[in-house]
């Protein structure tokens, strides 16, 4: 292991373009089945829809967040909806796998999603063994990353000390609550982030490939 990770015995993962390459385009799919979502709710045309889609995404976390506070939508409703989508576009990732069983301690998702799509794509992935469970959008009581009190209920649900996790994501915007709290962070830079901040002092690794990053990790002796 890498010295400067020697302290780390939680090691936490976002799902969606984080354990699968954002080339997959995945979320593409979903981001297709939210756009139509809004414009049924709304009766407004499709481009209507992706930039109310995108300003409540911005704005409030999750499409889901914002659709919930100015709506009224029901959570489930909309979740079972956006992600009823094929997932062949994923493939099956042994060295990933492989890795994470190289890692020492405890291995957990975090995801603004919800589990049943969650567990899905960790299936698809060959990655269903690899996670001791799912921290999902349900979990966190529907305040999703980055509001504050969903690091802290995943934290309490699992009795985790921040300072001995790390957190891996693509969204850098939701790396700085965690590295507020005292976890070590890792930006995917996939090209998926669609918040930009100019100071991002609270990203402690930057990787365009997870696989090859752990894989660097494990080797660094």
């Amino acid at each position: 292991m890498l010295p400067a990770l020697s302290h780390v015995d939680t090691w936490i993962f976002d799902l969606d373009n984080t354990l699968y390459p954002a080339r997959a385009n995945l979320f593409a799919l979903i981001d297709a089945r939210m756009t139509a979502f809004v414009a049924d709710l709304l009766k407004v045309d499709r481009i209507e829809a992706f930039r109310v889609q995108k300003e409540y995404f911005l704005g409030h976390g999750t499409t889901l967040a914002g659709l919930m506070a100015h709506h009224d939508v029901d959570p489930h409703a909309f979740l079972s909806y956006v992600h009823d989508i094929e997932m062949d576009v994923l493939e099956e990732n042994a060295p990933l796998a492989a890795h994470l069983a190289c890692l020492p301690g405890r291995k957990l998702v975090f995801t603004n999603g919800d589990k049943p799509y969650a567990l899905k794509v960790l299936d698809r992935l060959g990655l269903g063994a690899s996670f001791e469970a799912v921290h999902d959008i349900i979990a966190m009581d529907l305040a999703p990353k980055p509001s504050a009190s969903a690091y802290a209920g995943l934290c309490a649900a699992y009795d985790i000390d921040p300072a001995r996790a790390l957190f891996v994501e693509d969204m850098a915007r939701n790396l700085k609550p965690a590295k507020a709290i005292g976890m070590t962070t890792v930006w995917v830079d996939n090209g998926s982030e669609q918040h930009h901040d100019a100071d991002r002092d609270y990203v402690d690794y930057r990787t365009d490939d997870l696989t090859h990053w752990l894989e660097h990790i494990l080797e660094a002796r």
